[in-house]
């Protein structure tokens, strides 16, 4: 639940932005510094992102990174970057929450989500690495994923505004999306890739598992069953229901991808609809917003 609520509620602040922006601030009034935002958001989000040990830890500052290309988007205030926006909030929104349900699993799988700790889980369960490789590629904006589609607007719409610090963002946007893949492809290396024994201090039972054996390591974990594992349980198992919800969003981001077409499209209706500020007033007040009020 905490993993639907990361991915969920975030936006209802981008949300807010858009109807502030549309509705109070038409013209782009606040472009330029919606554009700043941005670029810091992205910039110091995605930083904090690969500077992390933690795999969960690296999944929150992502998540605060790529609101700022929902910003972005907004920022430039065409209905090509706010289309984007709309389509990005969609994939993002699947996408990060399949990532913190990945999370979830590794952490059951094998006891910790360190990256630093974890090795061999792609040999240990190839199905949780087909979870993570799929949503991670996708929000590190590898085509034909949606993220690439999505962040492919993002640009186009920048350039479409053609402002020098609109060019300056689009330089962020892609940085930004190259240290994005930076962190899933370290976390991909080390937890999945790597034996587990060449982990920092890793876990016995997941050498055990990999049978990747460390020198006293049936010893330690036949020694100490009682005082050191046995809150462990069934920790190892994959619960089939998570399994089978994380399963399902991962082929919902593909989905993304498959039907991104009819998607924009949507997505292209729904930013006129929003730059169309008198229909919006005329709806909620009765009355028209007229091109000065």
């Amino acid at each position: 639940m905490t993993a639907v609520f990361a991915g969920l509620l975030t936006k209802v602040g981008v949300y807010a932005i858009i109807r502030t922006e549309t509705l109070l601030f038409p013209g782009n009034q606040l472009s330029n510094a919606l554009m700043v935002v941005a670029g810091l958001t992205m910039l110091i989000g995605i930083l904090g992102a690969v500077a992390q040990t933690d795999f969960k830890r690296m999944l929150s500052f992502t998540l605060t990174s790529h609101i700022g290309f929902l910003i972005f988007g907004v920022a430039v205030g065409n209905q090509l970057g706010l289309g984007a926006t709309v389509f990005y909030v969609a994939h993002h929104i699947v996408v990060q929450t399949s990532l913190f349900l990945v999370a979830g699993l590794i952490e059951r799988r094998a006891g910790t989500s360190s990256i630093e700790r974890l090795g061999s889980l792609a040999k240990l369960s190839p199905l949780l690495s087909v979870l993570y490789f799929i949503p991670a590629m996708n929000l590190g904006g590898i085509p034909p994923f949606s993220g690439f589609l999505g962040k492919l607007g993002l640009i186009q719409g920048g350039a479409q505004l053609g402002t020098p610090l609109a060019w300056v963002l689009v330089g962020v946007s892609l940085l930004t999306s190259l240290l994005t893949l930076l962190a899933v492809a370290r976390v991909w290396n080390r937890a999945f890739w790597r034996k587990a024994e060449d982990a920092t201090d890793p876990d016995p039972l997941l050498l055990v598992g990999a049978g990747e054996i460390r020198g006293a390591t049936y010893d330690i974990v036949a020694q100490e069953p009682a005082s050191r594992y046995s809150d462990r349980g069934d920790t190892a198992l994959l619960p089939t229901g998570m399994l089978a919800m994380t399963a399902a969003l991962v082929l919902v981001g593909v989905a993304l991808t498959v039907f991104a077409g009819p998607l924009f499209e949507f997505s292209d209706q729904v930013a006129g609809q929003l730059l169309d500020r008198n229909n919006y007033i005329e709806a909620v007040l009765g009355t028209s917003g007229g091109p000065g009020r």
